[in-house]
């Protein structure tokens, strides 16, 4: 008997059967549907957050104050000041640096015509919008005049401006007030939604010299200098990434002396690094959802090997008639392996079909996520459903194959 006839005997037999074929492919369906649905559900996570850390600005480099820890956690530190940002936008320190922009972040309260909310305002400088990928709507961005004349002005972030002047109130040229001092809106941003280092609509964006003047005038450290949040760093190039970094930590370790990398109060991480971390994260959480959905797959198996030793029950006799006209052992062995493999190749073709309806029903259903069925996770559920037939038929088949004749053709 050759390959053609079995599959003929395999359609013959799952026809004759269709319900409890039907039923013993719904496992593996089942199976390799939650594999499919849930890596493209892990690999949609991964696509979102990557995007969102490229969205924050190119060739962006971040310095914290403090250290990563060894377990992937961070240590704050109050160690960044203002002058340590002046030095790294000195070209004689740090080069490859194409723009500096230090933030001074925290929370204050704002009210305006009786609406009070708590917000977080940042003083940044005439740059930020660049170094961060900000979209000005409505009125314009912050300026180096008023930087220089630490003017009392503010730029809105989508959420602040919608909860403090309504959806179809017109904020620029109003006063709010900031902590009971009144700024002037210049400026409203467009929504950007969540990020790696939190929303950005719910922002109050203030000079960074009106913010150490007149919002925070007590950040100071002992030597008198302004402290800051964080401080970006746009690098010239992709390719100086590196290099910019770098010269970063030279620069800082002089400034704070240091004499050895693990004595560092400060974290310099690059948007590649933060990829590289999520990537790994994300990677050990589609890799737990598709041992998760696998599990199913293998209860699937189970129950075609169930069925398929019910089958070689079901068809001693044939089987005694099949050897006594002359069918050898791998005969047998290949016609129950056979249809073991078919029941688990349609089940597979079915599951992908269902996972992926099932995958663009997840992305449908939330904005945010946007899952990715690779071919890579296609091809895996199809080869582990063709391994499940296989190994989970191999054993009914060669019991099967094992049967003696005559004591097959006495069965009854």
């Amino acid at each position: 008997m050759d390959l053609v006839d079995s599959l003929r005997v395999a359609a013959g037999s799952m026809s004759a059967n269709k319900m409890r074929s039907s039923l013993t492919m719904l496992g593996v369906i089942i199976g390799v549907a939650a594999v499919i649905a849930l890596l493209s559900i892990g690999q949609g996570v991964q696509k979102t957050v990557t995007e969102q850390i490229q969205s924050a600005g190119s060739n962006l480099l971040m310095i914290l104050p403090g250290q990563l820890t060894e377990t992937g956690g961070f240590e704050f530190q109050p160690t960044l000041t203002y002058a340590d940002a002046e030095a790294i936008a000195d070209p004689m320190n740090v080069p490859d640096a194409a723009i500096v922009a230090p933030t001074m972040e925290g929370s204050a309260s704002v009210s305006y015509d009786g609406e009070d909310l708590t917000a977080t305002t940042a003083g940044v400088v005439s740059e930020h919008d660049i170094v961060r990928n900000l979209e000005v709507v409505l009125g314009r961005f912050l300026t180096t005049q008023d930087m220089d004349r630490r003017s009392r002005v503010a730029v809105l972030g989508s959420n602040v401006a919608e909860q403090l002047f309504g959806e179809n109130g017109y904020p620029l040229d109003q006063t709010i007030r900031i902590n009971r001092i009144p700024f002037k809106v210049v400026g409203v941003l467009a929504e950007k939604g969540a990020g790696m280092m939190g929303s950005e609509d719910g922002y109050i964006y203030v000079p960074i010299t009106t913010a150490q003047s007149r919002l925070y005038p007590q950040r100071r450290d002992l030597a008198g200098h302004f402290m800051v949040t964080m401080i970006y760093v746009q690098a010239v190039s992709d390719q100086s990434m590196d290099a910019a970094s770098e010269q970063i930590n030279d620069s800082l370790r002089l400034r704070h002396d240091i004499s050895f990398q693990d004595d560092d109060d400060f974290s310099v991480i690059s948007q590649a690094d933060l990829v590289a971390i999520m990537a790994e994260v994300t990677g050990i959480l589609t890799l737990f959802l598709g041992a998760v959905a696998a599990i199913s797959l293998l209860v699937g198996g189970i129950g075609i090997m169930n069925i398929m030793l019910v089958s070689v029950t079901e068809r001693t006799r044939e089987i005694g008639i099949r050897k006594a006209v002359g069918a050898k052992r791998r005969d047998i062995l290949l016609q129950f392996l056979v249809e073991s493999m078919v029941l688990s190749l349609l089940g597979g073709a079915a599951g992908i079909a269902l996972g992926f309806l099932l995958a663009q029903g997840v992305s449908r259903l939330s904005e945010d996520l946007a899952t990715v069925v690779s071919m890579q996770s296609i091809v895996l559920a199809t080869s582990f459903s063709l391994v499940v037939g296989v190994v989970f038929g191999l054993y009914p088949a060669l019991r099967a194959a094992r049967l003696h004749p005559i004591e097959a053709l006495r069965y009854e």
